[in-house]
């Protein structure tokens, strides 16, 4: 999931941190005009008829017809899905503003050496023909119908890659993780445990009415240490308390049953916290009810550093110029279909078309903790059981198809709960640096801005 990302990270990012009301319908609509508006002409070239300059931008142009073209994708997007958009004018900014930020990125990757070999090229090339269902000839077909040269398009896809390569690793180079950060998560992690650890608790209650005499409590505190000389005598605690016991529990031996320490007076998990299994507590309890003889049955830990595990794989599509976000979803849809009907395997579907590097291993993404996959990647598998498939999934890389193979409760050791940690504080950081290295870019850019014609 972190080889190639064309412009999926970026806008997923972007639109969540800062496009407010255009979010939805901009992650949906800038991905696939991102290779049209890179066609754009260096700032040498003359604009065509009936268009016009908006910005210059490191040499490169920012036109007005490839922003009125994207609007009109944000528009139509957003009458099929409902989506709300800002009025006009802010919304001709904002999307200005993001052309403008597309090309300070591809400048950048330029000047800063980045490649993308030939052969790797013919493979995105090959997979956007694949992905149409269509051969490398009736893509060249298409292109020239649509008006767009096969180099230049070559050429877009090129600058695509390297824009999310030079993207990913200088914003994860900002992102700075101190150990005490860690310390503070991993503390917080271990209260949000303690707190859901579940206790299962046996007792012997022996009640005092209330406005009882002195003589009444020392005669009921009698009867209890009787009744623990006789546990300490061989006795079962449990034969005892139902014989014993004053409880609504007494037929079941005074046992409580698995409750969450949050459903437990705070006096009885104090009482237990320290012991182990089978251990009984050594000082009875007073509380209103009576004396109380407590004995530890079963703890279980949860939370921070017992997790649960998820195997899964997925298909990968990644929307471009000629693959739409709306026709890969239609594309993964008919691969659910096909796996359900048992007509091709998920694993040979993936093998076949997905676009990350776990493609030849049939999809597969191995054994994963939480937190190890974006959060809109791993709230979908978590809802899916196991053997489950579930419906294209849009996320920051493009198009999912996912499927839960299985899944496994495993405890952490310490080096492996600060790594966990340590990812969950990277992910949190990664919006705001993005923003900054962006606004850095732009700061150190040449942008200027043009008036429309009169």
């Amino acid at each position: 999931m972190t080889e190639i990302h064309f412009d999926a990270a970026a806008f997923g990012r972007k639109a969540r941190a800062a496009a407010g009301t255009l979010a939805a319908a901009f992650a949906l609509c800038a991905l696939p005009a991102m290779a049209q508006q890179a066609t754009a002409p260096k700032a040498r070239t003359t604009p065509r008829t009936a268009d016009y300059i908006l910005a210059i931008v490191n040499q490169e142009l920012v036109t007005n017809g490839e922003l009125e073209q994207r609007l009109a994708r944000i528009r139509d997007t957003a009458q099929r899905n409902g989506t709300k958009l800002p009025p006009a004018a802010e919304l001709r900014q904002q999307v200005l503003d993001a052309l403008i930020d597309e090309r300070v990125q591809v400048t950048h990757a330029r000047e800063n050496g980045q490649r993308v070999d030939d052969a790797e090229l013919d493979r995105a090339v090959a997979n956007v023909a694949a992905q149409n269902q269509i051969t490398l000839t009736q893509l060249r077909q298409r292109l020239t119908a649509e008006g767009m040269d096969f180099t230049r398009f070559r050429n877009n896809i090129r600058d695509q890659i390297m824009i999310e390569r030079i993207r990913e690793r200088e914003v994860q180079g900002r992102i700075k993780v101190t150990e005490a950060e860690i310390d503070a998560l991993l503390d917080k992690q271990r209260a949000q445990a303690g707190n859901a650890t579940e206790y299962n608790i046996a007792q012997i209650l022996v009640t005092v009415p209330e406005g009882a005499s002195d003589a009444v409590v020392a005669e009921r505190k009698a009867k209890l240490d009787a009744a623990l000389a006789r546990v300490r005598g061989g006795e079962a605690f449990e034969a005892v308390a139902k014989e014993v016991s004053e409880d609504a529990n007494r037929a079941n031996g005074g046992v409580i049953g698995l409750r969450a320490s949050t459903r437990l007076p705070d006096v009885f998990v104090e009482q237990v916290r320290g012991l182990k299994a089978g251990e009984i507590a050594p000082q009875y309890l007073r509380t209103a009810a009576g004396f109380h003889s407590l004995k530890l049955i079963e703890r279980r830990e949860a939370g921070a550093f017992s997790i649960t595990q998820t195997h899964a794989r997925h298909i990968l599509l990644r929307p471009s110029a000629q693959l739409t976000q709306e026709a890969a979803v239609r594309r993964l849809s008919e691969f659910k279909r096909v796996i359900g009907t048992r007509a091709n395997s998920f694993e040979q579907l993936a093998k076949d078309n997905s676009e990350d590097g776990s493609a030849p291993q049939g999809g597969d993404l191995g054994w994963a903790s939480p937190g190890q996959f974006v959060p809109e990647f791993e709230e979908a598998m978590n809802a899916l059981p196991i053997g489950g498939i579930s419906d294209p999934l849009v996320s920051r890389f493009g198009v999912h198809l996912i499927q839960v193979i299985d899944r496994r409760q495993t405890t952490l050791d310490p080096k492996q709960q600060r790594e966990q940690a340590k990812n969950v504080l990277r992910e949190q950081k990664f919006d705001p640096a993005y923003l900054d290295w962006l606004r850095d870019l732009r700061a150190r850019a040449y942008i200027e801005m043009r008036e429309p014609p009169v």
